[in-house]
């Protein structure tokens, strides 16, 4: 039995690989998250949620839910920063415009006080969350991939 899970696992984790290589590789550099989040959908992706601190994704598929642990920003103790929505949209424009990278844009978030974040390929929306619970939602547009 656990040979079968092995493979479902690992099922899901390269239909979420190749779904991240095709919306990378048809992103345009201003404006390119609705396409990755695009390929993530047509993939299975339901939503993807990100801790900010952490620097971790649960990406939930309807393959199998995938987590992805990236170069944490913070390790042991630190404040949370406070929600500063206007600090949000600033980081949030300076990514759409393609003037950062993206552990810019999440070391972006941090300052803004965001610890969390949830994209619902579905809906096509992005909700941000500060530690209070304050939050703000931006949806995207709807992209064709080549």
């Amino acid at each position: 039995m656990n040979d079968v899970k092995d493979i479902d696992d690992m099922d899901a984790i390269s239909r979420l690989q190749t779904a991240m290589e095709r919306g990378a590789a048809a992103r345009p550099r201003a404006g390119g998250f609705p396409y990755l989040a695009e390929s993530l959908r047509q993939a299975g992706v339901s939503h993807c949620r990100m801790a900010v601190p952490s620097n971790a994704f649960l990406y939930l598929t309807g393959h199998g839910n995938v987590v992805v642990q990236g170069e944490p920003l913070v390790t042991g103790f630190a404040v949370a920063p406070p929600f500063d929505r206007a600090g949000l949209i600033a980081a949030l424009r300076a990514d759409q415009a393609g003037e950062t990278t993206f552990p810019e844009f999440v070391r972006g978030c941090w300052a803004a006080g965001i610890v969390r974040y949830d994209v619902d390929t579905a809906a096509r929306t992005c909700t941000y969350y500060g530690a209070d619970g304050a939050s703000y939602t931006e949806d995207y547009p709807a992209v064709v991939l080549p």
